[in-house]
C-alpha cells in the first residue's frame, strides 16, 4: 500500500530514480494506492543529464524537484489478485507517466505485475521485459 511521503523507485529510463508520493488519484475513498492505481509524485533523485541526448528523448527527462503523475506497477505490501492467490515484491516501484497514461520513458528495467494489462495500461506491459 502506497500511502502519503512513500519512497518509490521509478524503474523506466525517464531520468528519474526515486520518488515520493504526495497525492493519490482514486476514485474510491480509500487513501492508498495498490498496483494499478494513479498518482502524483516529486522527484527526489534524479540521474544527472548527459549533454549528448537531443530529440524526444532530451525532453521527456524529468529533473529533481519535478511534478509529474505515475503508475504503481509492484508494492511491497501483499496483494490479493482475483484467483485467491497472493502476491508481494521486493520494493514499491512505479513508472512515470503522462496526463493520457503514456509512459514517459522509452524502457522498463524491471518486472511489472500483470495487473497492469487488465487496468489497459498496455504500452507499460509491453516494454516490460517480464510480467509477475
Amino acid at each position: 500500500m502506497i500511502y502519503l511521503k512513500t519512497m518509490l523507485n521509478v524503474i523506466d529510463n525517464s531520468g528519474a530514480q526515486v520518488v515520493e508520493c504526495i497525492k493519490v488519484l482514486r476514485h474510491k475513498p480509500m487513501n492508498f494506492a495498490q498496483i494499478g492505481d494513479r498518482i502524483t509524485c516529486v522527484v527526489k533523485k534524479a540521474r544527472p543529464p548527459k549533454q549528448e541526448l537531443v530529440g524526444q528523448t532530451a525532453s521527456n527527462r524529468v529533473k529533481r524537484r519535478d511534478i509529474c503523475q505515475a503508475v504503481v506497477v509492484r508494492t511491497r505490501a501483499p496483494y490479493r489478485r482475483k484467483d485467491g492467490s497472493v502476491v508481494r515484491f521486493d520494493d514499491n516501484a512505479c513508472v512515470l507517466i503522462n496526463k493520457n497514461g503514456e509512459p514517459l520513458g522509452t524502457r522498463i528495467s524491471s518486472v511489472v505485475a500483470k495487473e497492469l494489462k487488465e487496468l489497459n495500461y498496455n504500452k507499460i506491459v509491453s516494454l516490460a521485459p517480464k510480467t509477475f
